[in-house]
C-alpha cells in the first residue's frame, strides 16, 4: 500500500498519501452502493476580496467539462449507471461527490479525478455559467428567509470574508477572468488540502491504490486563514423589502467547530429551539399563534461559531416575537440550567437524529470527509454519543454563561420594517442601542 494508513478499529480508515492527499473510508459491506467524495479545504472565507465567490464559481465550473469529457458526456455516465453527482461550496470547504453502484466505483473515481485535478476551463462555459451564478445571486436575494441569515453573519463579522455571502459577491463574479479563476484553482486546490472521502461497499486499500493511480495534483498546503473577529457595528441591521412576512434572525457568537462545550450547546440548542418541544416552538408558534416557523440553530467554523434564533412573523408582530425570544434568552441566563426533563429529552433526541441521519452511504461519507477535512480527526460514533451522555447540568450553565450572557447580540431583519418599531432590549454585554443599517 501506498502510504501511512491508520485504522480506527472500527469500520473507518485512514491513508495519507507521500504527497499529503488523503483518503478516509467507511465501511459499509451489507450496502450495495459507494459514495465518493473530493473535500478541498478551501471555501469562501479563504477568497482576496476581487475573487469573492470563486470557491463557489468553482463549484460550478468543474462538472462543466475536463479536456477528454464534456458536462454532458459527465452527466450521460453517471445516470447510465444510476448514479448521482453533486457539490456544495461552504465558509471553510467545497465538496464534490458521486453516489453510485458498487461495481461502478471506478467510473466515479475516474469522473472525479479528472474534473478535480484537470478541468478545462473553457471560455464559452465560464461566461455560461457566470450568468447561472448571476441567477443563483437573484434567487437568493429574492428569498428573504435566506436572505436574513446572510445579513446577520455580515452583521455579526463586519467587513471579513468569514461574514461574507459564500455565493459571492456580484461584481467580483462579473469582473473575474477565466485565469483567475484557473488560478484560484491550481494555488488551492493541492494534495495537502484535498481530502478523498468513500463510504459503503468499499475496499480501503483498493480505494488508495485507485485514488493514488488517478491523482495528478500539485503538492502544497493552502495558507493560514485570518481569523475571525467579532466586531459588530451595530446591534440592529435591517434590509427594507416589501415582504409579506418580517423575517429575524437574533444571535450571538457561539463556539468553534472542536471546542469542547460544543455537546453542551447541541443540547441547549435543542432546548431553546431545536424541535417541535422546544420552548421557543411553544410559546411563539403553539401558544401564541405569532409564527409559522421558528427555530434555533448553531453553526461552527474552525476558530469561531454562531447560535441564533430565526422567526418569520407579521411586521406588526415583530417586536412582539422579539420580546419573547430575548426574554427567553434572558431567563437562560438567569436561571442559567435545564430542567431535567429537557436535558434528557435534548439528549435523546439528539442521537436518534445522528443515528438515523447516518443510515445511508452519503450521510457517512459526507460525515468522514467533512471531519478530515476540516480538523484532521473523525471522532467515531460511539464517541459522539458518549459526549452528549456525558453532558452535565454544570456544562450547560457554562455554556449559557460562555454563549448566551456573553453577547453581544445582534439582529438582523429583513420586511416592511420601522427601526424604532425594533424597540429591543439587546441584553447581552457590549451591545449597542439598536440602530438603522
Amino acid at each position: 500500500m501506498t502510504g501511512a494508513s491508520e485504522h480506527d478499529g472500527g469500520r473507518v480508515r485512514r491513508t495519507r498519501l507521500p504527497n499529503g492527499l488523503r483518503v478516509v473510508t467507511e465501511a459499509m459491506p451489507e450496502l450495495r452502493s459507494v459514495a465518493v467524495g473530493f473535500w478541498a479545504g478551501t471555501g469562501s472565507r479563504d477568497e482576496p476580496d476581487p475573487l469573492a465567490g470563486a470557491s463557489h464559481f468553482l463549484e460550478h465550473l468543474l462538472f462543466k467539462g475536463t479536456e477528454d469529457r464534456s458536462a454532458q458526456e459527465i452527466a450521460e455516465a453517471v445516470e447510465a449507471v444510476g448514479g448521482e453527482m453533486n457539490a456544495f461550496t461552504t465558509k471553510e470547504y467545497t465538496a464534490y461527490y458521486v453516489r453510485i453502484l458498487d461495481e461502478s466505483v471506478d467510473l466515479a473515481l475516474d469522473i472525479l479525478s479528472d474534473v478535480v485535478w484537470a478541468p478545462a476551463f473553457r471560455p464559452d462555459e465560464v461566461d455560461c455559467e457566470r450568468q447561472v451564478i448571476l441567477e443563483e445571486i437573484r434567487m437568493h436575494e429574492d428569498t428573504p428567509d435566506d436572505l436574513v441569515h446572510s445579513l446577520f453573519a455580515e452583521a455579526l463579522f463586519p467587513g471579513q470574508t468569514v461574514g461574507r455571502e459564500v455565493l459571492g459577491q456580484r461584481d467580483a463574479i462579473i469582473a473575474m477572468t477565466r485565469d483567475e479563476i484557473a488560478g484560484f484553482h491550481a494555488h488551492h486546490y493541492r494534495t495537502q488540502n484535498l481530502v478523498v472521502a468513500a463510504a459503503g461497499n468499499v475496499d480501503h486499500d483498493r480505494m488508495v491504490e485507485s485514488v493514488a493511480a488517478r491523482c495528478t495534483g500539485t503538492e502544497g498546503h493552502r495558507e493560514p486563514r485570518p481569523e475571525a473577529q467579532i466586531r459588530p457595528a451595530r446591534a440592529v441591521r435591517v434590509l427594507h423589502r416589501p415582504t409579506e412576512q418580517a423575517h429575524l434572525v437574533l444571535g450571538m457568537p457561539g463556539l468553534s467547530r472542536s471546542d469542547p462545550d460544543r455537546w453542551a450547546l447541541s443540547v441547549l440548542n435543542h432546548v431553546v429551539g431545536g424541535g417541535m418541544s422546544s420552548r421557543l416552538f411553544q410559546e411563539v408558534r403553539e401558544k401564541r399563534g405569532l409564527a409559522y416557523s421558528v427555530y434555533s440553530y448553531r453553526s461552527a467554523l474552525s476558530d469561531s461559531g454562531t447560535f441564533a434564533v430565526y422567526a418569520g412573523t407579521a411586521p406588526e408582530r415583530a417586536p412582539e416575537v422579539l420580546s419573547i425570544i430575548d426574554a427567553e434568552l434572558d431567563r437562560l441566563c438567569a436561571d442559567r440550567c435545564l430542567s431535567p426533563a429537557e436535558l434528557e429529552r435534548a439528549k435523546g433526541h439528539f442521537k436518534g437524529q445522528m443515528a438515523l441521519g447516518l443510515e445511508s452511504s452519503s450521510a457517512r461519507m459526507e460525515r468522514i470527509g467533512r471531519s478530515e477535512v476540516t480538523s484532521g480527526e473523525i471522532q467515531s460514533v460511539d464517541d459522539m454519543v458518549a459526549a452528549i451522555d456525558a453532558v452535565t447540568p454544570d456544562d450547560v450553565a457554562r455554556v449559557i454563561d460562555r454563549v448566551l450572557a456573553a453577547g453581544p447580540r445582534v439582529l438582523a431583519a429583513v420586511g416592511p420594517l420601522d427601526e424604532d418599531s425594533l424597540a429591543l432590549s439587546v441584553s447581552a454585554s457590549g451591545s449597542e442601542a439598536p440602530s438603522a443599517a
